[in-house]
């Protein structure tokens, strides 16, 4: 089950008729054509994304939609949904994008597909983690410039990893998935979340508890970040904190945009204090600052941490379940906290 389950005290029945189903973006073929044998399914093969207006007529006209996580669900849209919504199935393990009060004041159940990404994402990460301190993308453009002189003792020289301070802000899933990866390339793991983890295991990971984010930050030599994008966390890396980070540091963020002001990076990135930066995830996607894109050893990646073929497809299959449970009148298996 979701590490976000809680009971749900409401009884629940099975649906008396085939669940209408809304699918706001285009999924894998597999999961569309078992969609559609299962469901009164409404799909969008174009993928355009549906702007507020087409949300709302959705929620007002099915069963169950499957949003995912470029779609913004709030209080007043839940309000306006009609009375058959009763689950919002997202397809991924995010649900910061939903207003979870607001769907149980109005008994709609959300559920999302946890640890379905989570190696995905981590694998993803450890290119940042690797290709930022050695400076693969300035290697890359160099060579396709023309501009490349051959080798030299002294030429595009980066930092190794071995013996450095991995930080990881977040020890979930992908931040433990990431510290078992890190260990394999020499790294030394510390890590602040929430609630220290038990001590077997910091030992599986050999990874080390630091207990305030400040005193993560100062000492990592490279930082990536792995936790929601809550109200609470919004700009947790500011200019402050950015301020802290060590001399050549960098920084790698695969989890979500506004957990940094990039405002402030985008200054230690020009001032020369960070060395550089691993991005997937930006405030305002699509767009993207250009003198981050401009920046030499600016990793910047189009959003694809879960980019896989097996992933999304396994993410498509959890989506499945969870609404032939809730449709048949069981408890979803991936059903999240209700945010009470």
């Amino acid at each position: 089950m979701s590490e976000h389950d809680t009971s749900f005290d409401r009884p629940e029945k099975r649906l008396d008729r085939t669940p209408r189903v809304t699918v706001t973006r285009h999924l894998a073929k597999a999961v569309e054509q078992r969609m559609s044998e299962l469901f009164d399914v409404r799909l969008n093969t174009d993928d355009h994304p549906m702007d507020r207006d087409a949300l709302v007529a959705a929620m007002q006209d099915c069963d169950v939609l499957v949003p995912t996580v470029t779609d913004r669900i709030d209080a007043e849209m839940i309000e306006a949904a009609g009375s058959d919504l009763g689950l919002i199935a997202n397809f991924g393990a995010g649900t910061e994008h939903i207003d979870l009060k607001a769907a149980a004041k109005k008994d709609i159940i959300v559920t999302n597909t946890p640890g379905v990404f989570t190696d995905d994402t981590a694998d993803l990460t450890m290119a940042g983690i690797i290709g930022v301190p050695r400076r693969i993308r300035e290697g890359v453009e160099l060579v396709r410039s023309g501009k490349w002189t051959g080798w030299a003792p002294t030429a595009m020289l980066g930092r190794k990893l071995g013996g450095k301070t991995l930080g990881i802000v977040g020890m979930g899933r992908i931040g433990q998935a990431v510290a078992h990866r890190a260990r394999a390339f020499g790294l030394e793991v510390a890590y602040h979340n929430r609630k220290r983890l038990p001590e077997a295991i910091e030992r599986m990971f050999g990874a080390r508890y630091v207990e305030t984010l400040d005193e993560l930050v100062a000492e990592a030599d490279i930082l990536t970040l792995h936790c929601p994008a809550d109200a609470e966390n919004r700009h947790m890396i500011d200019a402050r904190r950015l301020g802290l980070m060590k001399e050549g540091a960098s920084i790698i963020n695969t989890a979500r945009g506004d957990l940094v002001d990039y405002e402030a990076l985008v200054a230690a990135l020009e001032s020369g204090r960070l060395a550089g930066a691993g991005l997937d995830v930006y405030p305002d996607e699509p767009n993207v600052d250009q003198r981050l894109i401009r920046h030499p050893n600016v990793m910047t990646l189009p959003h694809i941490g879960s980019a896989t073929r097996e992933g999304r497809e396994e993410s498509g299959i959890k989506v499945i379940a969870n609404i032939r449970m809730w449709a048949d009148g069981h408890r979803p298996p991936d059903q999240v906290l209700s945010g009470f």
